[in-house]
This record gives C-alpha cells, sequence and structure tokens, in this order.
C-alpha cells in the first residue's frame, strides 16, 4: 500500500517505524512540522518524526501553508492510497482529506468519544483514569469526530507517567494501525460512528496547570504531577524560590498524623511528605531553582529541609 504518513511528536514513531519496516507498504512522503527553536531559544529543534525520516532516506516535507495549490498538486502527484496522520498538530482542510484513494487514517491517543483534542494522555492522567487506550479513526473536517475503525485499551497504573503512558500507547497504537492497514476495506466497511453526545474535550495544556495547589487532594495533586512534571512542569515554591516536583506517591506511613496543613512538610527516616487538602502525600524528587534535579533524601541533606516547613502557601504554590 502506497502511504503518505503525517506527524511530529514521539507518539509517532512506533507507527512511522513499523511501516517503514514493513515491505508491504511503500512510503511516498513523509509530513512533520516546521522547525522551531528548542526551549533555550539558541538552536533549531528537529521533531522525532524528522530525525527518523532523516535516518532512513525517507522523502521530507514540511509544509506551512496546505492550502496552496502548489502543495496539493504536489499531495496528488504521491498518488496515495491512504494518508496515515499521527500527533500532526495540525487540522487538514476537506481538499486533502479527499485526495487518498482509502481517505486519511488518524492513530489518536484515547478511547474516543472521550478526550477529543490535543492532549487525550495528559488530560487522563489528570482525571486519574485507570484504563485508557487508543482509537483507529477516519478523519473528517472536524475535531477527531470520524468514524471509528478500531480501538484498544492501556492500562495505566497509578504511578505510570506521561512518559511512560505516551510510549506504550504509541506502541499499541502501531500494532492496531497496522491490524487495520492489512484488511482497510473491511474495516472501513464496517466503521462505527461516535456517539457525539458522549464526547468529552482535551484541551491545550496550558502553562499554569502545572502551579500545585496543596490543599487539593493528595490524588488530585499526584496525577498532575505524573501528567505535566515534563512539559510544562509541576512547581511550588520553598524559601523564596520555585521548586519543580519530578514524581511522587500516594505510599502511606503509619507513623504520620492522618491529616497534615496543606503545604507542611513532614521529614521522616530520609524519607519527604507534604500536607494536603486529604493525606499527605511523598514527595520522591524535585529538582531546586538552578540545581539538577534529585531525590528526595539528597534535598533533605542538601537542604536540612525540616518537618514543619513549608511548600508555597497553604492553598496555593
Amino acid at each position: 500500500m502506497r502511504l503518505v504518513f503525517m506527524g511530529t511528536p514521539a507518539f509517532a514513531l512506533p507507527s512511522l517505524a513499523t511501516l517503514a519496516a514493513d515491505s508491504r507498504h511503500e512510503i511516498a512522503a513523509v509530513l512533520t512540522q516546521p522547525d522551531r527553536m528548542n526551549r533555550r531559544g539558541n538552536k533549531v529543534a528537529y521533531s522525532p518524526i524528522k530525525e527518523f525520516a532523516l535516518a532512513h532516506n525517507l522523502p521530507l516535507y514540511q509544509p506551512t501553508d496546505f492550502r496552496s495549490p502548489e502543495f496539493l498538486a504536489e499531495l496528488k502527484r504521491f498518488a496515495a492510497d491512504v494518508f496515515i496522520v499521527v500527533a500532526y498538530g495540525r487540522i487538514l482542510p476537506a481538499d486533502v482529506l479527499a485526495l487518498p484513494r482509502y481517505g486519511c487514517l488518524n492513530v489518536h491517543g484515547s478511547l474516543l468519544p472521550r478526550y477529543r483534542g490535543a492532549a487525550p494522555l495528559q488530560r487522563s492522567l489528570l482525571d486519574g483514569d485507570p484504563v485508557t487506550g487508543i482509537t483507529i479513526m477516519r478523519l473528517d473536517t472536524g475535531m477527531d469526530t470520524g468514524d471509528m475503525l478500531l480501538q484498544r485499551e492501556v492500562e495505566v497504573p497509578p504511578t505510570m507517567d506521561l512518559a511512560e503512558l505516551t510510549e506504550t500507547a504509541a506502541q499499541v497504537g502501531a500494532a492496531a494501525l497496522q491490524e487495520v492497514l492489512a484488511d482497510l476495506p473491511t474495516y472501513l466497511a464496517n466503521a462505527v460512528a461516535q456517539d457525539h453526545a458522549a464526547a468529552t474535550y482535551a484541551a491545550k495544556i496550558e502553562k499554569a496547570e502545572g502551579r500545585i495547589r496543596w490543599a487539593d487532594a493528595a490524588a488530585s495533586i499526584h496525577n498532575r504531577v505524573r501528567a505535566l512534571h515534563t512539559n510544562p512542569g509541576t512547581h511550588t515554591s520553598f524559601r523564596g524560590k520555585r521548586l519543580k516536583l519530578q514524581q511522587t506517591s500516594l505510599a502511606g506511613r503509619a507513623d504520620l498524623p492522618a491529616q497534615v496543613p496543606a503545604g507542611e512538610l513532614q521529614v521522616k527516616d530520609g524519607a519527604l511528605y507534604v500536607g494536603t487538602g486529604t493525606s499527605p502525600l511523598q514527595v520522591l524528587r524535585v529538582q531546586p531553582e538552578g540545581k539538577k534535579e534529585m531525590a528526595a533524601a539528597d534535598f533533605i541533606n542538601g537542604y536540612r529541609v525540616e518537618t514543619g516547613e513549608c511548600f508555597g502557601q497553604e492553598g496555593g504554590s
């Protein structure tokens, strides 16, 4: 099958790698978002998909205008049977969707119609879902509203963070995509419409969402850390400086009070706990302002942290 692949972040890599290794498929082109500067603004950063395409000599395109007649003509020239879209980062216009023989397939990181939109995996973690999944769907002009061809569940243990969930879901998605492509006409003929009344929206993550509010429930704070600690980062303050929270645990401890004032610290045998709106939350890894990430025990020793000190303000950060 002749394919055009569209994707940008690491979530798309297993799908592209699996397709590139399968002799049944020919990748006519790989499309990814234009290059951007890294976070420090001093170096151009290639997307993971661009790096893979360059390393494997796949035809690479980084269009800025999908509606230009010249680019539409180029897409048509590829004569693709299907376009594969995995976290590409933009909505395709109707004239692009109509080009391939079998339409455009999308690997979406949720069990649709739940979590339509830009951040399904992060929102699932924030909500504390024990199970999420992926959906192979046929794209239409809406936001993740197309008919569904196949769904696969992904279990989400309470210790799993975004990096682990992304890798797991991406691998599940790649396998499901191969399953669909192996008998695409049958899957298309049996596609199921979404229940639009049951849809929820996974909005893009905003930087302000990384702020920890210690009056929230311990489980809610823990879910926020595992969902957002890499991007945009979860943070509080300590002794007047920003402190990033990198890993937490809901594991309890018998010799701690059942409740500790929100934000107040408890140091026990080299372990660090902080009061929340419910039970104390264990902090496993932190990154002080201007320092490298470190284990809680090293933070306690290096900063001589004592019981009774506080993170942020009660109810704030």
